[in-house]
This record gives structure tokens, sequence and C-alpha cells, in this order.
């Protein structure tokens, strides 16, 4: 390689080029078009195929999901016919306004039946939760300490919810004792409760 050959050469004439310097020249331009083939040619289509694999990733994983969904959609069935089932048997379990009354009736019955004596039961204000209307009621019984929990057992197994809150017993005179507490029944929220808020009820057995 003879730089000074360079000084002899005319650009726009080829032929006067050394056969090193065209090799160069060869080279360069090779390289240049190598460049712009990937730089406008290659680039944008691998561009758009990271895109479309990404796409078909996320295509893949849609696909599985619904899959499993599909595969097991029996077991979804079954399980929300079971849930129905049961949601079922909870709502046959909650009055509807009709039936409060008679439930009130029931309760009140039920310590009676066991010996007790009410100086007390008052139907609270009703209180509407997101599912359900919850009615409070005060009561305040004296018996014996077997007297109170045959009765709380019968409450327990009433067809109807009934639940025990708030309570406190007290000793009276010999083996009679006095519990107040709170009774809680259970209406769902589509039905609405008739009761008078402010009735007493006062029974002595």
């Amino acid at each position: 390689m003879d730089l000074t050959e360079l000084q002899d050469i005319d650009i726009a004439d080829v032929t006067t080029w050394p056969i090193w310097f065209r090799w160069i020249a060869v080279a360069v331009l090779g390289a240049g078009i190598l460049y712009g083939g990937f730089r406008y040619f290659v680039e944008p289509e691998q561009k758009i195929l990271t895109k479309l694999e990404s796409a078909e990733k996320q295509l893949k994983a849609t696909y599985l999901t619904k899959k499993e969904l599909v595969v097991n959609l029996p077991a979804y069935r079954q399980q929300m016919e079971e849930i129905q089932d049961r949601f079922g048997v909870v709502l046959r379990q909650l009055p509807d306004k009709t039936e409060v009354p008679a439930l009130l009736i029931d309760i009140s019955q039920v310590g009676l039946a066991r010996g007790l004596q009410f100086q007390q039961f008052k139907p609270a204000n009703t209180r509407a939760e997101e599912f359900y209307i919850i009615l409070p009621i005060s009561i305040q019984v004296s018996g014996t300490y077997h007297q109170l929990a045959e009765f709380i057992s019968d409450l327990a197994a009433l067809p109807r919810i009934v639940t025990l809150g708030n309570m406190a017993i007290k000793r009276q005179e010999g083996t009679t004792l006095s519990m107040a507490a709170q009774l809680y029944t259970y209406q769902y929220l589509e039905e609405s409760l008739d009761l008078p808020n402010d009735k007493t009820i006062r029974t002595q057995g």
C-alpha cells in the first residue's frame, strides 16, 4: 500500500484508483449498503416480529386461562349449584314479615315452656345491613341455671335463625338467676319489617 499513489488518482475515474483503494472503496460501499438495508428494512421487521411474539405470548396465556375455565366448568357449575342450595337453606331460615310475629311468640313460648318468668320482652328498632335486616329483641327472664341453659339450647334449635348476645346473669335468691340479654333474628333485605318498634311485651309465667 503506497499512499503517494493517492496524489495521482482521479476520484471520478475509477481506472486511476490503485487496487488496494478500490477494495477499500468496495468494502466501505458494501458496509454502507448493509447498514442501510438493516436500518431501513431489517430493523423495522424485527420490531414488528417482537410485537407479534409478545402478542402471541398474551394470546397463549389467554388461551390457557380459558382452556382451564372450560375444563373446570362442570366443577364450577356444581359449586354454584351447591352455593345456591346453601343460600336457599339460609333464606328459608330467615322469616318474612308475616312470620316475624309468630316467631316472637315462639321465642316467648320456648321460655315459658322451660318455666322461665319474663320480666321484659321488647323488640327494638330494626337495623338494615347489606343483605339482611336485623331485629333486636331485649329480654329479661328469671329461672334456674338449668332452665336458662335449656332455653338457650331451644333457641338454637328453632327453625328460624335466632342468636343471643349481650348476656348478663345475676343471682336473685336461692337458685334463681336473672338473665338480661339481646336476641337477634334476621330477615332478607328484599323483605320489609312492619313491626311497631316501640312495642313492649311483658309476660308473667
